[in-house]
């Protein structure tokens, strides 16, 4: 019944010129038949709760059955969000604010929360901070970040941080030698996706988020690239991919290979993300970014509704197959 009320409110809410866009594309791509890719696309909405941007972004196209099955799908994404998910905590996670708070044993930077009552405070942290980051209270994907340095006006800085509402004031991380010669530009984060599924957390994803065109963020969708980590290990075994669809096996910037990188104390990456799953329980499939800093681990933010694409984009897939093992006995 579930599946059938998803089914029928993703119909209902589809953007049917974009569809139309992708099945011309896939065309393009495969001369297969518009109508073949039609019906194909509805057949894996029913069979694998896959919508026609799964269908184009994962190349469900090119699959056969068997592959088509091992692909997480938005619907079957959703389910564990909305299983794992209690509505009335995630506001801990989608304001800055309240994250840092709550997880401030986690954080190895100094933090501001900026009002309109503490000048003084302001005062102190940019004594110390000459340069920081300044964040929107909410907000996702790096938009409205922007790096501060501060001039002889402190009060116009103040004022002016008010007005854009960058409430949210960070130390800059200083990362690790070894992921700085990755990429210096901007802080690379590890992504971590657990599952807290009656008190025991579990690693279901990972992957490395890296910087590009000298960005101070990170974010695939503002020019980053992106490529898994393996969960047993910390190596990477894939190259990066940046949103155009360009690999990059080597970083174009500073010459280090990426495919055949590792994190160094990977057990302690996936022991803070554990952690980290116990704090708020109430909210269990969390997407946590890390960074690795010259203090240690420093926790950036955690995401309540992690996605689910970046992680087996066809690049990154070895024979078609995707990552649903990983999450199969929490879809049960």
């Amino acid at each position: 019944m579930k599946k059938l009320k998803y089914l029928v409110g993703r119909i209902l809410n589809l953007n049917f010129k974009q569809m139309k866009e992708k099945i011309e594309d896939i065309n393009k791509k495969t001369n297969k038949s518009k109508i073949y890719i039609f019906f194909d696309m509805i057949i894996c909405g029913i069979k694998y709760q896959a919508g026609y941007m799964d269908y184009w972004l994962f190349e469900m196209y090119d699959l056969n059955n068997k592959q088509r099955k091992t692909i997480l799908t938005r619907g079957k994404n959703n389910y564990l969000i909305n299983k794992y998910n209690n509505k009335d905590y995630i506001h801990i996670f989608e304001n800055k604010d309240e994250f840092l708070d709550k997880f401030k044993d986690f954080v190895k930077r100094d933090f501001l929360i900026l009002t309109d009552k503490n000048y003084k405070d302001f005062e102190k942290f940019i004594k110390k901070h000459n340069e920081f980051i300044a964040k929107p209270k909410n907000g996702s994907c790096g938009k409205g970040i922007e790096k501060i340095k501060i001039d002889k006006d402190f009060k116009k800085t103040y004022e002016y941080l008010l007005s854009k509402n960058l409430i949210v004031l960070e130390e800059i991380i200083t990362q690790a030698d070894f992921i700085n010669k990755l990429n210096k530009y901007s802080i690379n984060t590890i992504r971590i996706v657990t599952i807290n599924d009656n008190n025991n957390p579990n690693v279901v994803a990972s992957y490395f988020r890296i910087g590009n065109n000298k960005k101070f963020v990170d974010n695939f969708n503002s020019g980053g690239m992106v490529v898994p980590i393996e969960i047993e290990t910390g190596k990477i075994i894939y190259p990066a991919l940046d949103k155009q669809g360009n690999l990059y096996e080597i970083h174009p910037l500073s010459k280090t290979k990426i495919k055949g990188f590792e994190i160094l104390n990977w057990d302690d990456v996936i022991t803070l993300a554990k952690k980290l799953a116990l704090v708020v329980p109430e909210v269990g499939m969390v997407g946590w970014d890390i960074a690795v800093t010259d203090k240690g681990l420093d926790v950036v933010e955690g995401n309540d509704f992690p996605g689910h694409d970046i992680y087996q984009l066809p690049p990154h897939r070895t024979n078609g197959i995707g990552v649903l093992e990983r999450f199969e006995k929490y879809l049960k």
